[in-house]
This record gives C-alpha cells, structure tokens and sequence, in this order.
C-alpha cells in the first residue's frame, strides 16, 4: 500500500491481431519494440505496485518475460481491451486497476500517476484524462474524441462529434475544448462491473466503450494533462511516433 492508502496495478492490454497493423506492438521503435516502450514507461511511474501486460499471443508473452517484464495469458474471445483487463484484475488484491493501451509508447509515468489520483476522490468510480485542443483540425477530426464535463470535472458526454457545439452569438468567441486522453484508472469493483455489462445504444453508436459506463451512472472523473499522446493504429503512424520520441529524448 502506498502514502496514499490506494494499492494500484497497471495492466496493459496486448492483442497481437489488429486489422490495421498485424504485430504491431513487435513492431521496433528505434530499435525497441512497441509493447516494451509503454510497459518500461509503465514502470517509470511511482504510484503503481506492478505493472502487467495481459495478451491473447504467446509470442507477445514471451517477448515480454525475454526482457524481463511480467505478462498473463488471456482468453482469445474478448471484445475488447477492457475486457482482457478485467480478467486480470479480477485475480488480484489492489483497489486501483490503470488500463494502459498497448499501443501507446508515448504514454508517461506522471500520466499514470495522475490518473490514479483522480481516483483519491471517492465519489469517482472511473477516471482518466483531457487534454485541451489547441488544433483547429483535431475539431473535425472524428478520430480525436471529445469530452465535456461539468465544474467538479466529472464526464458528462464523450463523442467523436464537435462538442460544445458552438451556437452564433454564443458569447465565448473560442470555447473551450478538450479531446480525451485514453488512459484509465477503475476501481476494482467498478472494472469488473462495467465488464459484465452488455453494450449500451451509445456505445455502439459512438464506438466509444466509456459511455457504456455513463449510461449506467457511473462517475468518470476528468484530469487535465498537458501531455501528448497517440497510439500506433497503423503503419504510417510509425514516423509520427518516432519523431516525437526523438524529440523527448
């Protein structure tokens, strides 16, 4: 247990299979392959008592153990990330589970610790975290997810739709808007919960799991960061990503 009372893991979910890029998280990284980049940045973070990669591919679990790290073989049958997460959350004893994409290696260590902090706040189940859109285009983009939220920062909405949409004559000249940032902190009950349930309408229409847990009232509490990131999702994004660890190092 740590200074805050709250034990936490970091879970990474790892699925060899992606429709855009097969095998990318093998995929090297100035010379160091994608999965060992999040999990060694994973690591670098204070608050988290272990770090896990959760993968359906023995040639990503033994990657990982080859380097030294700790990974759980899963079900091949999951729908999603969340999913594999929780079925190895549901074996531990912690009261903070951090899902971490596997296909983020611009994820840092004062990401995760501020993510589980949110958590400090009791009447949160979920939290994760935004970031405020300086780019015109990301606006448009319905790749970039927005979220709003009200005063005490809980989520009120997430789409991949412009919101706040932003009335003639509205009296901001720029309002204020923020794109989500897809790293979570869940309590261990709520996890498990949210894994049990079946779809919500909006969920599926948006694509966007987190509305799953909005539609049943759950409380996602929102952290400002000023930190970039983006996954990998396809072969051309392999530059990007690399230029902006070049730049961070």
């Amino acid at each position: 247990m740590n200074q805050h009372g709250m034990t936490s893991v970091v879970i990474i979910p790892a699925r060899y299979d992606s429709t855009r890029f097969p095998g990318k998280l093998l995929y090297p990284l100035r010379g160091i392959p994608v999965i060992r980049h999040v999990y060694e940045n994973a690591r670098r973070a204070r608050r988290p008592a272990d770090v896990i990669v959760a993968t359906d591919s023995e040639t990503i679990f033994e990657h990982v153990c080859a380097f030294g790290g700790k990974a759980v073989m899963t079900e091949r049958s999951h729908q999603s990330g969340t999913d594999r997460v929780a079925e190895v959350a549901r074996a531990l004893d912690c009261d903070v589970v951090v899902n971490v994409q596997g296909d983020e290696p611009l994820v840092r260590a004062e990401m995760i610790d501020a993510v589980i902090s949110i958590l400090e706040d009791e009447r949160a189940s979920i939290g994760t975290l935004a970031k405020r859109i300086d780019d015109p285009n990301e606006l448009a983009d319905p790749n970039v997810v927005k979220v709003v939220f009200d005063v005490e920062r809980f989520a009120l909405y997430f789409s991949r739709a412009r919101i706040p949409f932003h009335a003639p004559h509205s009296q901001f000249l720029s309002p204020p808007y923020y794109k989500h940032i897809g790293i979570y902190s869940y309590r261990l009950p709520a996890l498990v919960a949210l894994s049990h349930m079946e779809p919500t309408d909006l969920e599926m229409t948006e694509k966007l799991e987190q509305l799953r847990a909005l539609q049943h009232g759950m409380r996602i509490k929102i952290g400002e960061t000023s930190f970039e990131t983006f996954g990998v999702d396809t072969p051309e994004d392999i530059e990007r990503v690399e230029q902006c660890l070049s730049t961070s190092s």
